[in-house]
């Protein structure tokens, strides 16, 4: 949905109707995962996505006619091998999709909603997907304040509150209300898809390896900052645009700036008077992922030096060194691959390990 929304904008505040398909379910192995999304617009131009390929014409024909009739649908599509010529899944799961029709007079608050999304501002979409609701009424839910409704107030201070929680977390999903917004009722159905602002890749050695890896970074969304203390190598023109490039000492950088649970901390500098009082710093506050490059021997000496400074083992645990995954990678782009698998491969749980070698689904459920 972020990847599609400025076209999605454009129709909307020239006051072009348009179909919006988002996956809010799935199962098994699918091929996309909830919030995924699909737009049908103006002279039948097809933006986005929700299975790779697999369902999107019978998607394309539901955004039309939702668009002719104002009136939102709810499908669901499977694997089925009775009918070879059946709209399904090839790869053996199941996506559900809420397809919706946007106007101006649907839809009011799309604009704003689409404005902080590309600002970086956090906002969750509540959607009713089934249920005595009016299916599709939205409600945009930001930190400081609401737009839009689902149908009664007790239904949307409910959803307000659990809104806020996800948007929190980063969260995308679908909870379950009675009518007036009871908790324990599970009448209507409602997806809380969550724009939270996308996740930072903090970069710390300007070489050329980091601009392999602040160039993958990028790509996999995130918000990437380079940071060296050397001004000779810490220019803006040695690294993608869009990569913000800072000049200071690694650790007071991070020191004064802000990390969570799904930041990224690549330590490209090996010299240990960075890297050590650096990592002493990053591996005492939050990140899904801290990784340091150098040789093995590097290594043991940065751990010996970091138990010096302090840290405990649960601290130095959390510490991937050397960094990345056995491909074998000799230049700074492969390099950057294997940096990228690997936490790619942490995030979800991943074994690193070839999928000839594996058994099971290949995109099991979260």
């Amino acid at each position: 949905m972020r990847e599609i929304l400025p076209v999605l904008s454009g129709w909307h505040a020239a006051g072009s109707p348009f179909g919006l398909a988002t996956v809010v379910a799935v199962s098994r192995s699918a091929p996309r995962d909830p919030g995924a999304a699909m737009a049908v617009g103006p002279g039948d131009e097809v933006v986005g996505s929700v299975s790779g390929g697999c369902v999107e014409g019978a998607v394309f024909e539901l955004a039309q006619e939702v668009v002719a009739s104002g009136e939102a649908r709810l499908e669901t599509f499977g694997y089925s091998d009775e009918d070879a010529f059946a709209v399904g899944l090839t790869c053996g799961g199941e996506i559900t999709v809420l397809v919706r029709p946007v106007t101006a007079g649907l839809d009011p608050s799309f604009g704003a909603v689409a404005e902080s999304v590309a600002e970086g501002r956090p906002v969750t979409v509540a959607t009713v997907t089934d249920g005595p609701a009016s299916r599709g009424a939205t409600l945009a839910v930001w930190p400081d304040r609401v737009a839009g409704t689902l149908g009664t107030p007790g239904l949307d201070v409910a959803v307000t509150a659990d809104a806020r929680g996800e948007l929190a977390l980063g969260a995308t999903g679908l909870r379950h209300y009675g009518p007036h917004g009871e908790r324990r009722e599970d009448a209507v159905t409602v997806f809380l898809h969550s724009f939270a602002p996308p996740p930072r890749m903090l970069v710390f050695g300007a070489i050329d390896y980091a601009a392999a890896v602040a160039r993958i970074g990028d790509f996999l969304g995130y918000r990437v900052t380079v940071c060296d203390a050397r001004p000779v190598f810490a220019t803006p023109k040695r690294f993608p645009a869009g990569v913000e490039v800072v000049v200071d000492w690694p650790h007071r950088y991070l020191r004064g700036t802000d990390t969570d649970e799904r930041t990224v901390i690549c330590v490209l500098t090996h010299d240990p008077k960075f890297d050590v009082p650096l990592l002493e710093e990053a591996l005492r506050r939050p990140a899904a992922y801290i990784g340091a490059m150098g040789s093995r021997r590097t290594h043991d000496d940065r751990m010996k030096r970091l138990a010096e400074a302090g840290l405990g083992e649960g601290e130095l645990s959390r510490l991937r060194s050397p960094v990345g995954l056995d491909l074998g990678a000799r230049t700074p782009e492969e390099v950057a691959v294997s940096v990228a698998a690997e936490i790619v491969a942490l995030r979800w749980g991943g074994t690193g390990a070839p999928l000839t070698a594996t058994a099971g689904a290949i995109h099991p459920s979260p």
